[in-house]
């Protein structure tokens, strides 16, 4: 008995190495291509975005008097300088509509999305005169695709010249008048959307910011998104028939948070299953513990050996999910593997034992440590409290089936006597 259970304890071990290497291989697939693909899809689909408010300001001319050194003499002269002045932001209404779009390469899903923004802001031309003003709106990315770009002033379309990641308008503005600019465009990005309302130091640090007036709306088709930190929340939400309305809305904000929404995420195939590879130790210790009891309340002998082959059918089911998963949906790819598994340890135990123990006591058992302790990573958070429940109800099956066993008389040596030497004499004639 205890070569045996020392047999089936090594058989177990070697089974946690080959489950160890196969889910490091997966974290290493997945690890090694994730920064590849994440480069991939940024080239064909687009970036995070982080949209800034655009630059208002105007430009005059003042002459002003230079002094240089020309050949060995100091001449003065008097040239044209372009001056600059911003104007504030008194309104800002914003709208922006989010459609996510989900893609997959290879082991990882990415969270895509489509993005129309709109934005519309107020602003006073505080000279005494009639000036020039340049309206700069900087991009969200500079790894993007832009459709339909437009920067127009009270209504009226501007002219635009685009130069690295901005595209810049100009108009001259009467007086002392108050004018809206809106600015609008279609994008895709990827992962996350931030309307950035701070400015930044050199150093790349937050700084607090003003904005008066503010209201920004995000409308998303989808649920399941976050916030990241340091993002403020938004002031209202509002259920509707295919997402959210989320809205940040103030009157006077001071503030060195951003705006932001991260995409929801869906289950990543790659770093589930190598979760799922490295779990298969506890499953399989908890089926092999039950088919011991079994076997033993029932007097079934199995060898060693057929335990070796139990662990190979385990295996089966996180390699063939392993290199299903790049394939197919990962809920296919898991289907497809535990049936596979199940249909190697019920075909195999028919022959060895008998067709109802194969199929009533192994397959159940495997369909609870396998494939539904398994199915528990599916749900994030909740994969600790369902190995617990299950190995505390798998611990009170097994204390009520073998409450009123003699353990002595199932694990002890029985001693019998070998049989005593036959000894020969020579045959007796016959009278």
């Amino acid at each position: 008995m205890f070569k045996r259970i020392a047999a089936i304890t090594g058989i177990f071990a070697c089974a946690c190495v080959a489950w160890v290497v196969l889910g490091s291989t997966i974290f290493y697939r997945t690890e090694n291509s994730g920064s590849a693909l994440s480069g991939r899809v940024t080239s064909t689909w687009g970036a995070p975005q982080d949209q800034k408010p655009p630059s208002i300001a105007y430009h005059w001319q003042e002459e002003k008097t230079v002094t240089a050194e020309e050949n060995g003499k100091t001449v003065k002269r008097v040239e044209k300088v372009t001056m600059s002045a911003p104007a504030a932001i008194e309104a800002s209404r914003i709208v922006a509509d989010l459609r996510l779009d989900y893609r997959q390469k290879g082991l990882l899903w990415f969270s895509t999305y489509g993005v129309k923004f709109d934005g519309s802001y107020t602003f006073h031309n505080p000279s005494a005169k009639v000036e020039t003003f340049v309206f700069t709106l900087p991009f969200p990315a500079q790894q993007a695709l832009y459709d339909n770009v437009e920067i127009s002033l009270d209504g009226q379309p501007l002219p635009l010249t685009f130069s690295g990641t901005t595209a810049t308008a100009q108009s001259t503005i009467a007086t002392d008048s108050t004018h809206v600019l809106r600015t609008a465009y279609r994008s895709q990005g990827l992962e996350s959307w931030r309307y950035n309302i701070s400015s930044r130091t050199p150093e790349g640090n937050s700084t607090v910011s003003q904005a008066r007036d503010f209201d920004l709306l995000v409308r998303t088709d989808f649920s399941g998104f976050d916030f990241p930190e340091n993002a403020m929340s938004p002031t209202e939400k509002r259920r509707t028939a295919s997402g959210w309305e989320l809205q940040w809305k103030y009157q006077n904000l001071v503030s060195g948070f951003d705006i932001a929404l991260k995409m929801p995420q869906k289950l990543q195939p790659g770093p589930l299953a190598a979760r799922i590879s490295f779990f298969a130790p506890v499953s399989l210790f908890f089926f092999f513990f039950l088919i011991f009891i079994l076997s033993a309340l029932r007097g079934i002998e199995l060898h060693p050996m057929n335990y070796f082959f139990l662990a190979c059918a385990f295996f089966s089911f996180h390699l063939l999910m392993a290199y299903l998963v790049d394939h197919v949906s990962i809920h296919v790819a898991f289907a497809a593997a535990s049936v596979v598994s199940i249909a190697l340890v019920v075909s195999y135990l028919r022959l060895v034992v008998n067709p109802r123990f194969a199929l009533v006591d192994a397959g159940l058992a495997q369909l609870i440590y396998l494939v539904l302790f398994s199915y528990a990573f599916f749900f994030e958070g909740f994969t600790g409290l369902a190995v617990t429940i299950g190995a505390i109800a798998t611990l009170f099956v097994i204390m009520q089936m073998t409450g009123r066993i003699r353990w002595e008389d199932k694990v002890a040596r029985k001693n019998v006597p070998p049989p005593p030497p036959m000894s020969w004499q020579p045959a007796t004639p016959a009278p």
